[in-house]
C-alpha cells in the first residue's frame, strides 16, 4: 500500500472513531424525576453528590439534564400521589430514594425506568425479583437494614456493657421498619438483652412513648423509617433527657445528638446511584443492571452525647470509628 493511502485509512480511522465517541454522547435533554422522603436540607447534602457524579459522567443541569425534585418531607402517604405526578410529567427516568418512595414508584409505572438510591430488602419488599436479575424497570442499592441489626446491638453492648433492659422503637405503619424490629429482637438474647417494643404511627406518638420507654429500659435502638427520621432531633432530645444510649442506622442521627450510628454510608449510595441513571440514560435496561449491596459502612459516635450521658467509650472502639464528633 502508498505511504498516502495508508496516511488516508489512519486518518478514516481516527475520524470513525471521533463520531462514534460523539455518537455516544448525550445531546437530549433528558428529564429525571427524583422522589424522596427527606427535607429539602438535607437532600441538598446528599443531592451534592449524586449531582457531582452525574457531572463526572457527563451530564449537566441545563444542557443535557433537567430535574423534577419530590418530597414526601417525612409524610409516606404522599409517595403514591407525588409518584404519579412524576409519571404524569413523562419524565425519562425516575430517582425513588427509600423503601416506601421506590415502591410507590413501581406500582405508579411499569414503563419509566426507576433506580432507588438506597431501600429496604428490595426482594422481600416487592421491588426485584432477584438481586441478580431484577427483572421490570427498576434496580438500584439495597441498604441492608435489617442484615445489620445484631451487629448493631453488638456496638450498643461494647459502648454500655452493664446494662440489660433494651427498647426497641420503630413505626408501625412502616414494614421495613417493623421488619428490622423483628431481627433486632431475634438477636437480643445471644446478647444478653432483655428486649421491649414500643410503637408510634405519628409524630404525636413519640414523647408519649418516651414516657413509657425510659420506665422500661435503660438503652435505645430505633429502627429508621421516614417519620422517626423527620423527627431525628426530637427523638434523640429526648433520649438523651431520659439519659437513654442510643444506636441507630445513619450519621444525620448521630449528628442530631445520639450517641452511635451503623450503617451503609448514604453519600456512597447516592453517588452509585448515579451510575444506574448514566447507564439507564445511555441505553440500558434496569432489569439488566443487578442490584448492589453497599461497599462502605460507617461507624460513627457522638463523644458530646456519651459525656452527657456520662459514658466513657473505650479506645478501641473510637480507633475503629469512621467518624468521631466532639
Amino acid at each position: 500500500m502508498r505511504r498516502r493511502d495508508i496516511i488516508w485509512a489512519i486518518v478514516a480511522s481516527v475520524v470513525a472513531q471521533t463520531s462514534a465517541t460523539y455518537a455516544q454522547e448525550p445531546t437530549k435533554l433528558n428529564k429525571v424525576g427524583f422522589l424522596d422522603s427527606v427535607s429539602t436540607s438535607f437532600r441538598a447534602q446528599l443531592n451534592t453528590v449524586f449531582m457531582q457524579r452525574l457531572r463526572e459522567l457527563g451530564w449537566n443541569e441545563g444542557q443535557n439534564l433537567s430535574i423534577e425534585y419530590r418530597s414526601t418531607e417525612g409524610r409516606v402517604e404522599r409517595s403514591a400521589e407525588l409518584a404519579t405526578d412524576l409519571v404524569r410529567l413523562k419524565v425519562d427516568i425516575i430517582v425513588a430514594a427509600g423503601t416506601a418512595v421506590a415502591v410507590a414508584a413501581k406500582r405508579a409505572t411499569s414503563a419509566i425506568p426507576i433506580v432507588f438510591p438506597l431501600a429496604g430488602d428490595p426482594i422481600e419488599n416487592g421491588l426485584v425479583s432477584s438481586l441478580s436479575r431484577p427483572g421490570g424497570n427498576i434496580t438500584g442499592l439495597s441498604l441492608l437494614k435489617s442484615d445489620l441489626a445484631a451487629k448493631r446491638l453488638e456496638l450498643l453492648r461494647e459502648s454500655v456493657p452493664s446494662v440489660r433492659r433494651l427498647a426497641i422503637l420503630a413505626n408501625a405503619g412502616y414494614p421495613a421498619a417493623i421488619d428490622e424490629m423483628q431481627k433486632v429482637l431475634a438477636a437480643t438474647k445471644a446478647l444478653g438483652f432483655e428486649a421491649a417494643t414500643f410503637e408510634v404511627r405519628r409524630a404525636e406518638d413519640i414523647e408519649s412513648v418516651f414516657e413509657a420507654i425510659k420506665t422500661h429500659a435503660d438503652v435505645l435502638y430505633v429502627c429508621a423509617d421516614p417519620l422517626v427520621f423527620a423527627n431525628r432531633v426530637r427523638i434523640a432530645t429526648l433520649a438523651l433527657g431520659a439519659r437513654l444510649p442510643t444506636i441507630y442506622d445513619n450519621v444525620a442521627f448521630v449528628k442530631a445528638g445520639g450517641l452511635i450510628s451503623y450503617g451503609p454510608s448514604f453519600t456512597d449510595m447516592y453517588r452509585r446511584s448515579a451510575e444506574y441513571v448514566d447507564k439507564i440514560l445511555r441505553g440500558a435496561k434496569p432489569s439488566d443492571l443487578p442490584v448492589e449491596q453497599p461497599t462502605k459502612l460507617d461507624l460513627v459516635v457522638n463523644l458530646t452525647t456519651a459525656k452527657a450521658l456520662g459514658l466513657t467509650v473505650s479506645p478501641t472502639l473510637l480507633a475503629r470509628a469512621d467518624e468521631v464528633i466532639e
